[in-house]
């Protein structure tokens, strides 16, 4: 797996993702859409299918990360060669900027006729129910420390989960995570998914935007990233050792 092959995996596949994510937020939240109103369900599942599209896309590339705390948690777990993280966060991070650019034009008559700035927000960058940081952090941090233990357990070899059938995984372990631990921050889980959309909107031009909402921004980029190394280490110090007590097959 080269470096380029790397880049451009994860450019494509996080593109796809973020396209898709940002897409079915505005589908639900920007007036005139056909899916105006359609609810939590829809989005969940959005991104549920946006993740799996993604990772299919840019799985046999590059390993189909799409996300830094992923990243950043195989590497610590000896699944990804220290070297090739710049590779994998630069084509994140061109992916997710790209994508979300793509979703403005894709909805640009919506934003216009959606006069309230703060559901635009909604659409590209999350934003907490009740705004105490310190526990929004907190949700961000398990949330992802679940997405981490949830793709280990998923691609551990003793599941034998069927060639193709990974990815698909994945995106319901998106939708689970959504729907359970969604309510508090809209689960951002993943810092490119948070960070690259809000950088959108804010150089964009939309009439009443808003702000974006810096002084929360820290949020969705330090708990995914902490909470990924949390996950990482409980699962390779308390789950994988299981397999040392007998033969699970």
């Amino acid at each position: 797996m080269g470096a380029m092959n790397i880049f451009l995996g994860e450019l494509v596949g996080t593109f796809l993702l973020i396209l898709l994510g940002v897409g079915v937020t505005a589908n639900v939240l920007l007036n005139r859409s056909k899916g105006q109103g359609s609810g939590w369900i829809v989005i969940t599942w959005g991104w549920g299918f946006a993740v799996a599209v993604g990772v299919y896309v840019a799985g046999w590339a590059s390993g189909g990360h799409l996300n830094p705390a992923v990243t950043i948690a195989l590497t610590l777990c000896g699944k990804s060669p220290f070297w090739a993280m710049p590779f994998y966060f630069l084509g994140q991070v061109i992916g997710g900027l790209l994508g979300a650019f793509a979703a403005w034009l894709a909805y640009y008559p919506h934003w216009v006729a959606t006069p309230d700035g703060e559901t635009k927000l909604k659409c590209f960058a999350t934003k907490p129910a009740i705004r105490r940081l310190g526990w929004n952090f907190v949700t961000e941090f398990i949330g992802t420390a679940v997405l981490i233990i949830g793709i280990l357990g998923i691609f551990n070899a003793h599941n034998a989960i069927a060639s193709g059938m990974g990815p698909y995984a994945v995106g319901i372990l998106i939708v689970a995570i959504g729907m359970s631990l969604g309510g508090p921050t809209g689960y951002a889980i993943n810092p490119v998914r948070d960070l690259c959309p809000r950088i959108i909107h804010a150089i964009v031009p939309m009439r009443a935007k808003g702000s974006s909402d810096w002084g929360y921004a820290w949020v969705p980029i330090v708990g995914p990233i902490l909470g990924g190394v949390a996950g990482a280490y409980v699962y390779e110090k308390l789950i994988e050792p299981l397999r040392m007590l007998g033969d699970f097959h």
